[in-house]
């Protein structure tokens, strides 16, 4: 049985593996000022996945729960490469959310290496939001003086 999981962990991994090379292309072609915007969006999802029943489920219609993994991945994946820019920065959220739970607490060494890349990629949204927070702060303190 042992056996069975490492293959499929491996599989999965190597699936989220290829769907985050796509991901990162998406947050890195996003303009600079957009960058904040999609850290609040993803930490909210991430938020908002953890006071869910199965986080790593999040997404995922509830008849379907008792699968390995949710679809979250597969439907942020999907409109992550949509042209219309709102739609593409929300399923970059979902997929870095549903992404980062489902690896989170992984015993499995490729998922771990994948988690460690999803938690980079947010580390730097949330540095591109604390930017843009000290730039409409120093707006808004220049406008009042």
């Amino acid at each position: 049985m042992r056996i069975v999981t490492r293959f499929i962990a491996m599989n999965r991994a190597r699936q989220l593996a290829r769907q985050f090379r796509d991901i990162e292309r998406c947050v890195r072609a996003i303009p600079a000022r957009s960058r904040g915007r999609l850290g609040t969006m993803a930490l909210r999802e991430i938020g908002q996945a953890s006071r869910s029943d199965f986080p790593h489920l999040y997404g995922t219609s509830p008849e379907e729960r008792y699968l390995p993994w949710g679809q979250g991945t597969d439907i942020g994946y999907a409109r992550a490469r949509s042209d219309n820019a709102e739609v593409s920065m929300r399923g970059v959220a979902l997929w870095l959310a549903v992404a980062y739970h489902e690896t989170k607490d992984s015993p499995h060494p490729n998922l771990q290496a994948q988690h460690r890349q999803l938690v980079r990629v947010l580390r730097e949204l949330k540095e591109a939001h604390s930017r843009s927070d000290a730039t409409e702060e120093w707006m808004t303190s220049t406008a009042v003086a």
